[in-house]
């Protein structure tokens, strides 16, 4: 079991209390919840060389609905992989998110440490395992978005049937290849308690499992995906590099 409060005990008691005062100081107003954009696609993205996407949240924090309105509001844009990870550590103010996992938490730690800092919020959204946002503005996601473009400097990645194969690359830097698994429906929950209590929220592409199928270090490597464990879900592969590195390769299955 991770327990972020391990990591670095003293840092990590500070951060929590101006963590839990800024969860609760966000407004949200139904326009920010609900609001439309229009959406341009990024140059050189596709479902097979997609911009990675992904929304550390929780349904215990208030200031994650307007991020993740924004976030919905681009699931399902062809050049994009939008992944919604459901983190711990908000659990203690009254509410465990329903969809949430030791490993989500223990994805954004990792994020983090890369980045040598030394605390994790939420919202958050992470691009190409690089840049970090609040993701609340809508603005700055679009440009954050289209600035990175799609993962890139990794192996091409070709999938037929349960079988994977990450082509060898001279150059290639020792990585970790991923199998996400997310829900790519609209899933409301009621919140029963805590600082959205009362509210319904939608969540999309929530992720439900997320595996280390193992490791690539530049030669040709096959991989088998195992069966998903519940239906309904979507699948897609990340090459990345290190604990919390670049996501160098990516691919929507």
């Amino acid at each position: 079991m991770f327990d972020p409060f391990a990591k670095a005990p003293l840092a990590l008691l500070m951060a929590s209390a101006a963590l839990i005062a800024g969860c609760g100081q966000s407004p949200i107003t139904q326009a920010a919840v609900a609001a439309p954009r229009p959406s341009h696609m990024v140059a050189g993205a596709s479902p097979v060389h997609p911009v990675v996407v992904e929304l550390f949240q929780s349904q215990g924090c208030s200031s994650c609905p307007p991020a993740n309105a924004n976030v919905n509001a681009i699931a399902d844009r062809a050049d994009l992989l939008v992944l919604s990870f459901a983190v711990t550590y908000w659990d203690r103010l009254g509410w465990k998110d329903t969809f949430d996992s030791p490993k989500f938490t223990a994805r954004q730690w990792d994020y983090a440490h890369h980045a040598a800092r030394t605390q994790v919020y939420t919202p958050q959204v992470v691009v190409n395992g690089g840049q970090a946002i609040v993701g609340s503005n809508p603005n700055q996601l679009d440009a954050t978005i289209a600035a990175a473009g799609p993962a890139r400097g990794g192996p091409t990645l070709a999938a037929a049937g349960t079988t994977l194969d990450v082509a060898a690359q001279s150059d290639g830097k020792p990585s970790t290849v991923w199998l996400v698994r997310y829900d790519p429906r609209s899933r409301e929950v009621a919140i029963q308690a805590g600082e959205n209590g009362g509210r319904t929220l939608p969540h999309r592409h929530i992720v439900r499992e997320l595996v280390a199928l193992g490791s690539w270090k530049g030669a040709h490597e096959t991989f088998q995906l195992p069966p998903a464990r519940e239906p309904g879900l979507s699948s897609a592969v990340l090459v990345q590099q290190g604990l919390g590195g670049p996501i160098t390769a990516a691919r929507k299955l």
